[in-house]
């Protein structure tokens, strides 16, 4: 005779519980943003303060990332760091999410022709990868801060723009709009009202995520002097004067390296969290 066994229904998930890393990664960030509004909390030494006599020591109890070729502290350096990096990072991806916000908007509000033009323009810059296009900006103007946001801001902007293009013709379409229209509401008050508020919901979950990747291209860029020149603090600048000391002292570009990449995976993590729950996803 045979005996059919029940099978055991799967334990239900529990709604709202967080991913083991996040609380972790929500900790770290915490802590780089502390390490770029009061670096003091964290450190009492310059950042720029050289002792050649302490040159190239390992990390140790009065160092505790070990010093560079001309003595500084490096977890000093590291911590100041963090203020250039995500100043730039920041700066630049809330340009980048205004100017694709106003021409993704445009885009999907204006007439076909107008459409064309600004889409086949967002087109064009998107076929560029993002370091090459911020690497031409940078070409003709001239290496520093204000030149490396502006260029990451460019390199970005298409992205954002053509997200909010497709989001605004998507809402265009929707019933709850089309039975607005049907009431006699004006154009504008139609966007400002039910159309602008849709559509820029997920930007900023969206520029969470594209943070991290702000924050490695603007550090590629600085690491091939493109950025914040030397003696600046920054993490990108950091590895590009250590890169000759891998051998003898390989702390001074391994542990800003390691502090870059943590911080961009904890962005990445609390973005693609973020935007699961917008989407209702768990």
């Amino acid at each position: 005779m045979d005996v059919t066994l029940p099978v055991p229904a799967a334990a239900p998930a529990r709604p709202g519980r967080l991913p083991a890393g996040l609380p972790i990664a929500g900790l770290f960030l915490a802590l780089v943003a502390v390490a770029a509004v009061a670096p003091g909390l964290l450190t009492h030494t310059d950042p720029l303060a050289a002792d050649p006599m302490a040159a190239l020591q390992a990390p140790s109890a009065a160092h505790w990332f070990g010093t560079d070729q001309l003595g500084r502290d490096v977890f000093t350096r590291t911590v100041y760091g963090a203020r250039y990096s995500l100043f730039i990072g920041l700066t630049a991806t809330l340009l980048s999410v205004l100017a694709g916000g106003v021409l993704g908007l445009l885009a999907g509000l204006a007439p076909r022709a107008v459409d064309e033009v600004i889409s086949r323009a967002l087109d064009v810059l998107s076929s560029f990868p993002e370091v090459l296009l911020a690497l031409l900006f940078i070409a003709f103007t001239e290496p520093g801060t204000p030149s490396l946001i502006l260029a990451i801001a460019l390199a970005f902007a298409p992205r954002y723009g053509r997200i909010v293009r497709a989001q605004t013709l998507l809402v265009r379409r929707a019933g709850y709009v089309e039975q607005a229209v049907t009431f006699g509401l004006s154009r504008a008050r139609l966007a400002w009202r039910h159309i602008v508020p849709n559509v820029l919901g997920p930007l900023p979950i969206l520029a969470t995520i594209g943070l991290g990747t702000a924050i490695v291209n603007a550090s590629a860029l600085s690491f091939l002097g493109m950025g914040p020149q030397p003696p600046s603090p920054e993490w990108g600048a950091m590895l590009s004067e250590s890169r000759n000391y891998l051998r003898v002292a390989w702390w001074s570009a391994i542990l800003p390296g390691a502090t870059l990449t943590v911080t961009v995976i904890a962005l990445t993590a609390v973005g693609r969290r973020l935007q699961a729950r917008f989407e209702g996803r768990r």
